[in-house]
């Protein structure tokens, strides 16, 4: 099992900036990518940046520009630094893991951590 614990969530006003933390532990052989996923109130959750073990990057579009994923996952850490924030990206963010074994995505996840932008 891989234990994710996430930091740094909290409120801020519309054009603010915040950083997100994520610590893996456990069983962290193995992990191809780690990211952060998003959940806004009444919405599905959502990719919102990746990173895999070669240092490729992905991003949802609405937050292109603005968030910046960084970490190492040979260290077990992920970061997220956003700017500019709007209060769309209230949601709960989430540290995912995802390893891949012989075909099949194993995916781990965090508590949560709330991010609320007041407007």
């Amino acid at each position: 099992q891989v234990q994710l614990v996430e930091s740094g969530g909290g409120l801020v006003q519309a054009g603010g900036s915040l950083r997100l933390s994520c610590a893996a532990s456990g069983s962290t052989f193995g992990i191809n990518t780690m990211g952060w996923y998003r959940q806004p109130p009444g919405k599905q959750r959502e990719l919102v940046a990746r990173i895999s073990s070669g240092g490729t990057t992905n991003y949802a579009d609405s937050v292109q520009g603005r968030f910046t994923i960084s970490g190492d996952i040979a260290k077990n850490t992920v970061y997220l630094e956003m700017i500019s924030l709007k209060p769309e990206d209230t949601a709960v963010y989430y540290c995912n893991a995802a390893k891949r074994i012989l075909g099949r995505v194993y995916d781990y996840w965090g508590q949560g951590t709330q991010v609320t932008v007041s407007s």
